[in-house]
């Protein structure tokens, strides 16, 4: 398998409030909700670094599609990991994060790796962690 990674779908309880928590409250780049006109086929998609897309999903359509009986988030099961350029970005992008509604599930701190990183959870528990790496910067924009 050739590392082809493009879509990185969120399963999610309510897609108008993930699609405002993301959108509104993050401020990713999205056209909005899309494919209504099909059952189960509303999606939301925003364009990240790198070519990849985020996508949101209500959890019901997804278990439907897929045959697999609905099931809680676990916040432990997936991280999602944001690379800042700059140490102070963590603490940005966390507090943009607990305005739209994300819990802050750590602080920021210094790492054992002598980064600097803290996590906070979106509405539907899907857990990110805000990561600034000395050793691994983010792509240039």
């Amino acid at each position: 398998m050739n590392p082809r990674i493009s879509v990185l779908t969120l399963g999610v309880a309510d897609l108008e409030r993930a699609l405002t928590f993301y959108r509104d409250g993050l401020g990713l780049p999205t056209k909005g909700i899309i494919g209504q006109e099909f059952e189960h086929g509303a999606v939301a998609f925003f364009d990240l670094s790198g070519g990849l897309k985020l996508a949101l999903w209500a959890q019901v359509d997804i278990a439907h599609d897929t045959g697999l009986a609905l099931q809680p988030v676990s916040p432990t099961a997936v991280t999602i990991g944001h690379n800042v350029a700059r140490r102070e970005e963590v603490d940005q992008v966390l507090q943009t994060a607990a305005r739209a509604g994300a819990e802050i599930v750590k602080p920021a701190q210094d790492t054992f790796y002598g980064g600097y990183a803290g996590y906070f959870r979106d509405p539907d528990g899907h857990l990110w962690e805000i990561v600034w790496n000395p050793e691994l910067l983010p792509p240039e924009e």
